[in-house]
């Protein structure tokens, strides 16, 4: 039991905890000042009955490993490179939100809005879906940082299918609004996310 109060585990533990808030915390101010305080609401945080069952799911990954199969917590070189995924996809998410000012929300526009523009400059430059490219890093990441090898594949597996089935949706909409402007950026430029284009 001695394992969870070790070195190894408050370290990883603290640094997934200041990762998670920092995550939702700055989204939501983000979305706030660019948005303005009224327009945001709890779903700015991004926080759903999913995403808290996944979470679940990987603390007790993580309680169960480091406290019977403490070694498998020990690989430093990979809790350091999942910390750096964290930092990377943070970095792309937020540069997106930023870069995209008004026209970046978190729920999908299902009908036009004057504010919305088409984003093509910037990091939209290198990928047309950096938020969403920058959430799977970050969220992988995450479980990487904790060396949980069960969340990590599962954490790969339920973001992208998410998004695989999200960004054709948003695409439809996109193309409505922006039409062959938007389908020449969007083949002309990668989503950011593995095998969804």
């Amino acid at each position: 039991m001695t394992e969870i109060l070790s070195y190894t585990a408050c370290r990883r533990s603290s640094q997934m905890f200041i990762a998670v808030i920092f995550f939702h915390v700055s989204e939501y101010f983000l979305a706030a000042f660019i948005h303005g305080k009224s327009s945001v609401t709890l779903k700015s945080l991004l926080i759903s009955k999913h995403y808290l069952l996944v979470m679940v799911f990987s603390l007790l990954e993580y309680l169960i490993e480091v406290t019977f199969f403490p070694e498998l917590k020990e690989y430093w070189v990979i809790s350091d490179l999942g910390l750096v995924l964290v930092v990377v996809g943070e970095i792309i998410r937020k540069t997106a939100i930023i870069t995209a000012g008004k026209s970046f929300t978190h729920m999908i526009r299902v009908r036009p809005d004057e504010r919305h523009q088409l984003v093509t400059h910037g990091i939209y430059k290198f990928i047309h879906h950096p938020g969403y490219c920058g959430f799977l890093i970050w969220s992988v990441g995450t479980q990487i940082m904790l060396c949980n090898p069960l969340s990590t594949i599962g954490f790969a597996v339920v973001v992208w299918k998410f998004f695989n089935s999200r960004i054709p949706y948003e695409e439809y909409f996109l193309r409505q609004f922006f039409g062959m402007q938007y389908a020449e950026y969007a083949q002309q430029v990668g989503s950011g996310v593995p095998f969804v284009n």
